[in-house]
């Protein structure tokens, strides 16, 4: 059976899960927890947990770079969560305040906000800068091997 790893967002323990069951619309609860491991986009809590989401989890994860003081951010966040709600389960999306996770934001040099950037297998594939629309969101993703 062809299985996908993904972090717990509630408790960070790894859970399994069938890539089959997952297609077929199956969003399963956390084993140690029973939180939901697709609740959406969800935000990374530091730095850590958002390294734990990026080398534990095998989906593709397309991490949305923003900050509380950034219109054009505030604009895309329900965009973001959208595509999200579409998409989550062939990956897994992630958000990640620059204020606060400011190591994470030099890591991956985000100059400019909201920066999309698209990490599969703990690598940067693909990024791309400036707010956009859900339909956008899902036809980039989709555009680098996401499946909706």
């Amino acid at each position: 059976m062809d299985e996908v790893l993904v972090v717990c967002p509630h408790c960070g323990k790894v859970n399994r899960a069938s890539r089959e069951k997952l297609a077929g619309g199956l969003r399963p609860d956390c084993g140690a927890c029973g939180a939901t491991l697709f609740p959406g986009a969800i935000e990374a809590k530091d730095d850590a947990d958002f390294e734990r989401h990026v080398a534990r989890t095998n989906l593709p994860i397309l991490v949305d770079f923003w900050a509380a003081w950034c219109g054009p951010c505030k604009m895309m966040a329900p965009q973001f969560a959208a595509a999200a709600k579409k998409m989550d389960g062939s990956a897994r999306f992630l958000k990640v305040d620059t204020e606060s996770l400011q190591q994470t934001a030099a890591r991956f040099n985000i100059r400019s906000i909201p920066t999309m950037v698209m990490i599969v297998n703990g690598r940067e594939i693909a990024r791309q800068a400036g707010a956009t629309d859900a339909s956008n969101i899902i036809r980039w993703a989709m555009s680098h091997g996401v499946h909706a």
